[in-house]
C-alpha cells in the first residue's frame, strides 16, 4: 500500500494571513492538484490531515468546513485527482487531545482505517506539526519547501526536500510523469 498523508495549510493549499484560510479565498498551491493526480494514477491514496482549532473556538462551525473541503475535492476532480478522506482535528491547542498535530493520534487513524503499517505511510508537507506527528507514528517524511523555511523543530531522520509540487510527484510517481525528463528524480533528495 501507498498512503500519502497530506497537510493542508501552506502544503495543498495557499496559507492565508496568520495561517487562516478564509473559505471564499481558497486556492490551491501551484501544482498540486495536478501532483495529487499523478499520484493517484501512481497507485498511491491520498489523505489530508489537517488541525482546525477555529471549530473549537467556535469561528466556524463544521458545515462551513464541509463547504471548503467540497470546493476542494471539486477542483481536484476538474483535473482527475481525489483525496480519499479529509481527517481533522477540530481541538483547540489547550484541550491537549491526542489527534492535534503534533501528537500522531490523527495521522494513527488514518493509517488504521486504511489498514497501513506505518512503513507505508508517507506524511508530506512544510510544518514541523505535520511531519513531528508522522516521525512519532514511525512514517516516512517528506518535506515540501514551497517557498518555507526549514522545519522548525529539528526532526531526528532526514527528511528528503522536494522544491515542487512537480518533483515531489515526479519521485514518487514515476511511472505516470506527465512530462519527459531527461534523467529520473532521486526520490530522497527530488533532483
Amino acid at each position: 500500500m501507498k498512503l500519502a498523508i497530506l497537510d493542508c495549510i501552506g502544503t495543498l493549499n495557499v496559507e492565508g494571513e496568520d495561517s487562516i484560510v478564509a473559505f471564499k479565498d481558497w486556492r490551491p498551491q501551484e501544482g498540486a492538484l495536478e501532483a495529487v493526480a499523478q499520484l493517484n494514477r501512481g497507485g498511491w491514496y491520498v489523505t489530508l490531515a489537517t488541525n482546525q482549532p477555529g471549530l473549537g473556538r467556535g469561528s466556524f462551525d463544521v458545515t462551513e468546513l464541509n463547504v471548503l473541503h467540497q470546493r476542494m475535492l471539486r477542483e481536484l476532480a476538474a483535473v482527475g485527482a481525489r483525496i480519499e478522506a479529509v481527517f481533522f482535528c477540530p481541538h483547540t491547542p489547550d484541550e491537549h487531545c491526542a489527534c492535534r498535530k503534533p501528537a500522531p493520534g490523527l495521522l494513527q487513524q488514518i493509517a488504521t482505517r486504511y489498514g497501513a503499517e506505518p512503513h507505508e505511510v508517507w506524511v508530506i508537507g512544510q510544518e514541523s506539526k505535520h511531519l513531528q506527528a508522522g516521525e512519532a507514528m514511525g512514517a516516512n517524511l517528506v518535506w515540501l519547501q514551497l517557498g518555507a523555511q526549514a522545519p522548525a523543530t529539528p526532526l531526528k531522520q532526514d527528511v528528503p526536500q522536494f522544491a515542487s509540487w512537480k518533483l515531489l510527484a515526479d519521485a514518487l510517481a514515476p511511472d505516470v510523469q506527465t512530462t519527459v525528463l531527461s534523467s529520473p528524480p532521486s526520490p530522497l533528495t527530488g533532483n
